[in-house]
């Protein structure tokens, strides 16, 4: 077998690797899946089962946001912003992608506050990859 920077460090036992991805499951979801709660949302009952907060600044914001997305900058995730979402309700939260870890911080605020909260993975930057729109 050619050894090479993929296969020289041994891929972790199936046990390991289901508990990995299983753990990122539940810390994320993706911009396709959230597109797609919103839109039978939408044309439902209403009610995507999450609040969807983007947690960039304000002029971020206004260039361009999911529908539907209520803007709270990270650092302003705290109780008295969030005393409208009853504290059981699923919390996503986005920021502007990859490159960006705004999500990250508002997802470690969140969890000290004891919200449930999963991250959009991709953010803005996979929102517009998936081909959706944005609205400002």
């Amino acid at each position: 077998m050619t050894s090479n920077a993929v296969t020289a460090i041994p891929a972790a036992d199936p046990a390991t690797a289901a508990h990995h991805f299983t753990s990122l499951l539940d810390l994320e979801t993706d911009c396709w899946d959230v597109h797609e709660a919103l839109t039978a949302a939408a044309t439902g009952d209403g009610d995507a089962g999450f609040t969807l907060i983007d947690v960039r600044g304000p002029a971020a914001y206004a260039a361009g946001h999911v529908a539907g997305a209520r803007h709270l900058h990270h650092t302003d995730l705290d109780d008295a912003h969030l005393a409208d979402v009853p504290a059981e309700r699923l919390i996503v939260v986005y920021c502007a992608g990859p490159h960006c870890n705004g999500a990250d911080r508002a997802g470690v605020r969140l969890a000290a506050l004891g919200r449930p909260v999963k991250k959009m993975i991709g953010g803005v930057t996979g929102w517009i990859d998936e081909g959706f729109e944005l609205v400002s």
